[in-house]
Protein backbone atom coordinates (compact mmCIF):
# COMPACT_ATOMS: atom_id res chain seq x y z
CA UNK A 1 0.00 0.00 0.00
CA UNK A 2 1.31 3.57 -0.77
CA UNK A 3 2.02 5.93 2.30
CA UNK A 4 0.16 8.53 0.67
CA UNK A 5 -3.22 6.26 1.36
CA UNK A 6 -4.11 5.27 4.42
CA UNK A 7 -7.16 3.17 5.79
CA UNK A 8 -9.58 3.36 8.46
CA UNK A 9 -12.35 1.91 9.87
CA UNK A 10 -15.94 4.01 10.67
CA UNK A 11 -18.15 3.18 13.45
CA UNK A 12 -21.64 4.31 12.99
CA UNK A 13 -23.64 4.98 15.71
CA UNK A 14 -27.38 6.58 16.17
CA UNK A 15 -28.79 9.06 13.08
CA UNK A 16 -25.16 7.70 10.92
CA UNK A 17 -26.17 4.40 11.64
CA UNK A 18 -29.98 5.07 10.44
CA UNK A 19 -28.75 6.56 7.05
CA UNK A 20 -26.32 4.09 6.35
CA UNK A 21 -27.67 0.87 6.81
CA UNK A 22 -24.95 -0.36 8.35
CA UNK A 23 -22.88 0.22 11.39
CA UNK A 24 -19.27 -0.02 10.34
CA UNK A 25 -17.57 1.39 6.98
CA UNK A 26 -14.12 1.38 5.73
CA UNK A 27 -12.94 3.95 3.70
CA UNK A 28 -9.78 5.28 2.23
CA UNK A 29 -7.93 8.96 2.63
CA UNK A 30 -5.05 10.55 1.45
CA UNK A 31 -2.16 10.63 4.39
CA UNK A 32 -2.60 13.64 6.67
CA UNK A 33 -5.98 14.06 6.31
CA UNK A 34 -7.94 15.07 10.05
CA UNK A 35 -10.68 12.79 11.16
CA UNK A 36 -13.27 15.69 10.55
CA UNK A 37 -13.12 14.59 6.85
CA UNK A 38 -14.41 11.69 8.10
CA UNK A 39 -18.02 13.89 8.87
CA UNK A 40 -17.62 15.25 5.85
CA UNK A 41 -17.61 12.73 3.68
CA UNK A 42 -20.68 11.60 5.06
CA UNK A 43 -22.53 14.48 4.81
CA UNK A 44 -21.49 14.89 1.03
CA UNK A 45 -23.07 11.37 0.75
CA UNK A 46 -26.21 12.28 2.27
CA UNK A 47 -26.73 16.11 3.05
CA UNK A 48 -29.66 15.73 5.32
CA UNK A 49 -26.58 14.43 7.79
CA UNK A 50 -25.76 18.35 7.83
CA UNK A 51 -27.47 19.55 10.81
CA UNK A 52 -25.37 16.99 12.99
CA UNK A 53 -21.92 18.13 11.72
CA UNK A 54 -21.49 20.76 14.38
CA UNK A 55 -22.28 18.59 17.57
CA UNK A 56 -21.15 15.57 16.82
CA UNK A 57 -18.07 14.38 18.85
CA UNK A 58 -14.79 12.51 17.20
CA UNK A 59 -13.19 9.31 18.29
CA UNK A 60 -10.17 7.74 17.37
CA UNK A 61 -9.14 4.19 18.88
CA UNK A 62 -11.26 4.87 21.99
CA UNK A 63 -10.30 7.98 22.62
CA UNK A 64 -12.51 11.60 22.40
CA UNK A 65 -10.21 13.74 19.98
CA UNK A 66 -10.62 17.21 18.27
CA UNK A 67 -11.88 17.27 14.73
CA UNK A 68 -8.15 18.35 13.46
CA UNK A 69 -6.59 15.01 14.51
CA UNK A 70 -4.76 14.10 11.76
CA UNK A 71 -5.85 10.18 10.95
CA UNK A 72 -3.29 7.07 10.49
CA UNK A 73 -3.55 4.19 8.79
CA UNK A 74 -5.58 1.47 10.34
CA UNK A 75 -7.13 4.20 13.18
CA UNK A 76 -10.88 3.23 13.99
CA UNK A 77 -12.94 6.24 14.17
CA UNK A 78 -16.45 6.79 15.78
CA UNK A 79 -18.87 9.31 15.22
CA UNK A 80 -21.00 10.22 18.15
CA UNK A 81 -23.96 12.60 17.80
CA UNK A 82 -26.26 13.87 20.88
CA UNK A 83 -28.48 10.87 21.62
CA UNK A 84 -31.59 11.31 23.09
CA UNK A 85 -32.45 9.21 25.87
CA UNK A 86 -36.07 8.21 27.73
Amino acid sequence: MSNTVITVTVKLFAIYQEVYGVNELVWEFPYGTPVQAVCDRLIAEHPKLSKWREITRFGVNLQFVEPDTILQNGDEVVLIPPVNGG
